[in-house]
């Protein structure tokens, strides 16, 4: 009699598939579940940054117009100055 190695039956290969098709979907779980997580986090902070961008907007609108009031307030006091002085350097010195 000889020694043969003995052939896997069909039931134990199919058995073997399915045992690593189990194990390939729970490592596809485990990998989806870790992806969800990272997609809520980036979502997350995506709003957050959202929401900094239009602060920022708005601020940058305020300063735009602060600075424009000041400009026009600066011109304003220099042109008083100017007039001022234009005054100091018409008066007769001898009066």
């Amino acid at each position: 009699m000889t020694d043969t190695p003995e052939q896997p039956s069909r039931l134990d290969r199919i058995e073997g598939i399915l045992t690593r098709v189990a194990e390939q979907q729970e490592r596809n779980t485990d990998a989806l579940a870790d992806l969800t997580d990272n997609v809520t986090r980036v979502l997350g902070r995506s709003a957050i940054l959202d929401d900094v961008l239009l602060e920022l907007r708005d601020s940058h609108e305020e300063l735009k117009q602060n600075f424009l009031e000041n400009q026009r307030t600066t011109n304003a006091a220099l042109n008083q100055l100017g007039a001022i002085l234009l005054q100091l350097t018409r008066i007769d010195p001898q009066n």
